[in-house]
């Protein structure tokens, strides 16, 4: 580390002139070539301020739904897709309760109470879905409390 801090812009530039006072007949091409690549360097470097603006873009919308729909088009997709969603949950559910079934199953084949897991699991959601009420409701009598504090001060 010692050897940087000997280095010095003074020493640099004697070193400079010295060895530019040497006879050699390269000096002028090794010159041009030095500034050629600094240049080369600098203009690559140095971002060209009379850039414009970019292109704006062109945009494609995608419609999936034809523009000149009548209303009753419109309620039978709706009903055609709430008929299609009951069916993909109805579904779910069945694919859930085979998976169950064959929970309770494998738990009773290993000696485990199924009966009391499932009665303490609907326990803890009763639990849960009653803190969630009560959560609910205590935000609603809050925002309640703010309204009537903000009729308040406008009345005022």
């Amino acid at each position: 580390m010692s050897y940087w801090r000997n280095i010095s812009p003074r020493g640099a530039f004697g070193d400079l002139l010295e060895v530019w006072s040497q006879p050699n007949p390269h000096r002028w091409q090794v010159l041009g070539v030095a500034l050629a690549m600094t240049f080369a360097i600098f203009a690559v470097a140095i971002p060209d301020s009379q850039r414009g603006e970019p292109a704006r873009p062109s945009v494609t919308y995608i419609t999936s739904f034809a523009p000149d729909r009548t209303d009753e088009e419109i309620v039978a997709s709706n009903l055609a897709n709430q008929r299609r969603q009951e069916e993909l949950n109805a579904q779910r559910e069945a694919a859930a309760e085979r998976r169950r079934e064959l929970y309770r199953a494998l738990g009773r084949a290993t000696g485990l109470d199924v009966d009391e897991m499932e009665r303490e699991i609907a326990a803890e959601r009763a639990a849960e879905g009653a803190a969630a009420e009560r959560e609910q409701q205590a935000i609603l009598a809050q925002q309640a409390e703010q309204q009537r504090q903000e009729q308040a001060v406008e009345g005022e």
